[in-house]
């Protein structure tokens, strides 16, 4: 199938070119192009094969929960001119990412269930169980690393080894709090319940901007709010819409991204499947039909519709 592993290109004023896990980012002028690629990522390490329309599905619901947020805080997107591809402000990021928890899964659960009862310096109550509830979201920020894992860190640690500013902390802190308010309601709308998600922020000119996606399967993770309930008094586990079901996978077949394991063979069958669960993400959490671009070749789209955007800016 037609996907984008990684793109090359060279545009009109390109300043600078940056590859993440994710996305490829080029500088054009004071401005960022994010070309959101199929690679896919568990346990900060790329797997070897691409996920066909993972990158647009990630890129188009991105958007349009910018978009839904604006009032609460601004951010980087201008527009994207192409499905896999958002145009906006270039911003100096903080070097942290805000993890917002409604729920007791994933990561958090895993060191729950190990015996610790505090994350990030955040306390947590005795007697939970895997996706219960917490009495209220809480934030375990992590360091944002270029290469390698990210660490979680505490708001003490981030303020006194001068990482982020305490006042422009307390704001950030504000903002997620009030943007993941917003995505629970949104999601609600939808049916869905949002366990928990990460948002990244910026600056430029002494405002803080929202950078980077939200409220996506990369980002976030989703139950489904009409069996919640009754999953958890019978001790069953929750259907996921979000990667964690990847991790699964890989921990299912002995890999969690450290030295010396082998990343399972990725099938085709597995690639379909991703790719299905992720198209599954954006009916539910955009309560609209996804269109598949069925255009031969991804790479000279995306390249074909940033030229003319840039031609006419």
């Amino acid at each position: 199938m037609n996907s984008i592993k990684e793109t090359n290109y060279n545009f009109k004023n390109q300043k600078a070119f940056y590859r993440g896990k994710v996305r490829d980012v080029y500088t054009i002028g004071n401005h960022v192009l994010m070309i959101a690629s199929d690679r896919i990522s568990a346990f900060d390490v790329v797997l070897p094969r691409p996920i066909p329309y993972k990158g647009q599905v990630l890129n188009q619901i991105a958007a349009k929960n910018l978009e839904a947020t604006r009032e609460i805080v601004p951010n980087w997107l201008i527009t994207t001119p192409d499905p896999n591809a958002s145009f906006g402000l270039k911003c100096e990021t903080f070097p942290v990412e805000m993890v917002v928890r409604g729920y007791l899964a994933g990561h958090a659960w895993r060191e729950y269930k190990s015996g610790k009862r505090t994350i990030c310096a955040v306390s947590l109550p005795e007697g939970l169980k895997e996706n219960d509830k917490l009495p209220s979201p809480i934030i375990t920020p992590t360091t944002k690393a270029h290469e390698g894992h990210d660490e979680d860190i505490s708001r003490e640690n981030i303020i006194a080894l001068g990482l982020v500013e305490q006042d422009k902390y307390t704001a950030l802190e504000k903002y997620a709090l009030a943007l993941f308010a917003k995505g629970t309601e949104m999601a609600l709308q939808n049916g869905l319940i949002l366990v928990d998600t990460k948002y990244e922020f910026g600056e430029k000119d002494g405002t803080i901007y929202l950078i980077d996606e939200i409220h996506t399967p990369d980002s976030s993770r989703f139950f489904y709010n009409a069996n919640y309930q009754e999953n958890q008094d019978n001790n069953l586990p929750q259907k996921q819409l979000s990667k964690e079901f990847v991790r699964e996978w890989l921990i299912a077949n002995n890999f969690q991204g450290k030295d010396g394991q082998t990343i399972p063979e990725m099938t085709d069958e597995k690639i379909e499947e991703i790719s299905n669960r992720y198209i599954e993400l954006y009916e539910k959490v955009t309560g609209e039909k996804f269109v598949k671009d069925l255009t031969e070749d991804i790479i000279q789209r995306v390249e074909n519709n940033v030229n003319s955007f840039l031609k006419k800016i």
